[in-house]
Formats: structure tokens, C-alpha cells, sequence
């Protein structure tokens, strides 16, 4: 009887340790097991490139693995964040995006994967201040006077934007809706092109990151007339934002990781919190500088709701300007 009940015992005990969940907290420790890759949507140059070759270098001496940098380019990202959300979920293939990723639900019909179920995010990376510049003889000098010129005579001012469906195109689109004015988009294939334009005042503005504008804005080529990120930028203290005038108006270039959903959360964790060490390396700070970045580093969980909440802000503007993609 004693034995019986003795092995009834160890029963119960073994069922309940095999019921009790394995602590999560394994599943990080041993990640990556094998190499990882990171995958960029865009082709080879640019910021996000950089990016990406930056965390290849320092993830690889943190995690003691090969950290591999690959390209899949086309379709305004979705091809390379399409393959992503279709790879194992395991940690070992993440995709850096950029903010495409939160435009292109509501600018793509019939994506291939769906941005909030099919993938979780890691960490938003870093962010870039976006600009508006102006021809140097333009009249208006600020945004208060550039709604007033545009209201003067709407649809006459031009704004170009590297291309249909950039950040920058509907960053314009959202300046329209909120200030109530009409302005003509001009898109360009990149907006190399659409420098030599503003210059000679055969376009009136541009819109595109701080960074690639402020040299011309030193040689006096063009005007700034404001930053459309939320705070001014330590780069240029004294270019006012578009919020100043406009509460509440907020665009700036994002760059941030994401990995399949279904990624066990620890994985993600461990991820986001091993990016965000590789930020802080000297060596990284000093190159994203160098390009214009400000790094970031945050929670799996705040890179989720920004994402949620930029994919619901840009579907308005979509839906009132009704944006197309290329």
C-alpha cells in the first residue's frame, strides 16, 4: 500500500513537471544556435545599408555567430519583408525596415503577408529628421507663411518627394490635409534629380531628409522652412519644426527590426536588447552620426505600438490623398 501510494505520488509529480511550462527564459539563453541573416529590402546603399553592416560587425562579436547581410530589394520593400515573414520563426532571419513598412498596408493592395499578424517587431533602430527646403527665392520663408502663399494660390506651388508612396511624398500629403492647402506633388526616381531643380526655382520645395539637404542649405543653394520630426534637430537647432505651427504634425524617416511572428518572445527580447547594446557601441554612434541617424533602441513591445499606430496614421492620409505606388 505504502509503495502504491508512493508511486502514485511520483506520477502526479512527474505529470505536473511535464504540464509546468518550460521558463522562457531558456529559449533566449541559447540563441542564436547557428547563423543569423539580416535581410534589407532595399538595394545595396543608403542608410539603412550602413545600418545593416554596422549591427553584421557588432551582433556578430556579441553573439559569437557569422551575422549575415543579405539583399532582397524590390516592390518598395515588400519582397525582402515578405521573404522574412515567411521564414522560420526562430530569430535567425530578421528584416530591417524602414517607414515604408507602416505606409505600405494602406499603399499596396493585396500585400502577400499581413505587417501586423505575420511579423513582430524587435526594435525601432534609429530615426532621421525629415526636411522641407525651399527654392532660395521662394517668398515664404516659414511654414506660417508658406500655408499663406498656398492658400493665395492653391495649386500652384510645387513640392518634390523621391518618388510616389515615399515617406516624403505623403509627408507633404499630411501637411496638405492638416493645413487645409493644395500643393502639386512633383515625384521624382530619388531625389538626386530634384535638387538642380529646386536650385533654379523650376520646383518650390523639397521634401527629404535633413541630412542629404543641409550641405545645399550651407552653400546657400535652397532655404530650410522646417523640420517635420516632432523635436528640432541637434544638427540644425535653429530650423524650426512643422509642429510649431502645426500641433501634433509628426514625419521622420524610421529604421527598425522585425522577425516572423510566432518568434518565441525571449528570442525577441534577447534580440532587441542585444541591438540595442550594439548601438551604444562608440564606433556605431559615431558612424550613425556620421549619415544623419540618432539611435534608439527601444521594447519589443513600443516598436509594436508605434508600429500599429503609424500603420493607422498613414492609412488616413493614403485614403484622403489617395496615394498610389509606383
Amino acid at each position: 500500500m505504502i509503495r502504491r501510494t508512493f508511486l502514485l505520488a511520483s506520477s502526479a509529480l512527474a505529470a505536473a513537471l511535464a504540464a509546468a511550462p518550460v521558463p522562457s527564459v531558456a529559449q533566449g539563453a541559447g540563441f542564436p544556435a547557428k547563423p543569423v541573416t539580416i535581410v534589407v529590402p532595399n538595394a545595396p546603399g543608403g542608410a539603412v545599408d550602413i545600418l545593416a553592416r554596422l549591427l553584421e560587425k557588432n551582433l556578430g562579436e556579441i553573439w559569437k555567430q557569422p551575422v549575415l547581410v543579405t539583399y532582397k530589394a524590390g516592390a518598395g520593400t515588400v519582397i525582402g519583408t515578405d521573404f522574412v515573414a515567411k521564414s522560420a520563426p526562430d530569430g535567425h532571419t530578421i528584416c530591417l525596415v524602414v517607414t515604408s513598412h507602416v505606409i505600405n498596408p494602406s499603399l499596396r493592395k493585396n500585400l502577400p503577408f499581413d505587417t501586423l499578424k505575420d511579423l513582430s517587431g524587435v526594435t525601432m533602430l534609429a530615426t532621421s529628421p525629415v526636411l522641407i527646403s525651399a527654392s532660395p527665392n521662394l517668398s515664404a520663408g516659414n511654414v506660417k507663411e508658406l500655408i499663406a502663399l498656398a492658400k493665395k494660390e492653391p495649386g500652384k506651388l510645387t513640392y518634390a518627394s523621391p518618388g510616389s508612396g515615399s515617406s516624403m511624398h505623403l509627408g507633404g500629403e499630411l501637411l496638405k490635409t492638416m493645413a487645409g492647402i493644395d500643393m502639386l506633388h512633383a515625384p521624382y526616381k530619388g531625389s538626386g534629380g530634384a535638387y538642380p531643380d529646386v536650385f533654379a526655382g523650376r520646383v518650390d520645395l523639397l521634401i527629404d531628409p535633413l541630412f542629404s539637404s543641409l550641405p545645399h542649405i550651407k552653400a546657400g543653394k535652397m532655404k530650410p522652412i522646417a523640420i517635420m520630426s516632432p523635436q528640432r534637430s541637434p544638427i540644425a537647432p535653429d530650423v524650426p519644426t512643422v509642429a510649431e505651427t502645426l500641433p501634433g504634425f509628426s514625419v521622420q524617416s524610421m529604421f527598425g527590426a522585425v522577425v516572423p511572428s510566432g518568434t518565441p518572445r525571449e528570442v525577441v527580447k534577447k534580440i532587441s536588447a542585444d541591438m540595442a547594446k550594439a548601438l551604444q557601441s562608440p564606433e556605431v554612434k559615431a558612424r550613425m552620426s556620421d549619415i544623419g541617424l540618432t539611435p534608439v533602441g527601444n521594447s519589443p513591445e513600443e516598436f509594436d505600438a508605434f508600429i500599429r499606430t503609424e500603420i493607422d496614421k498613414w492609412a488616413k492620409v493614403v485614403k484622403a490623398s489617395g496615394a498610389t505606388a509606383d
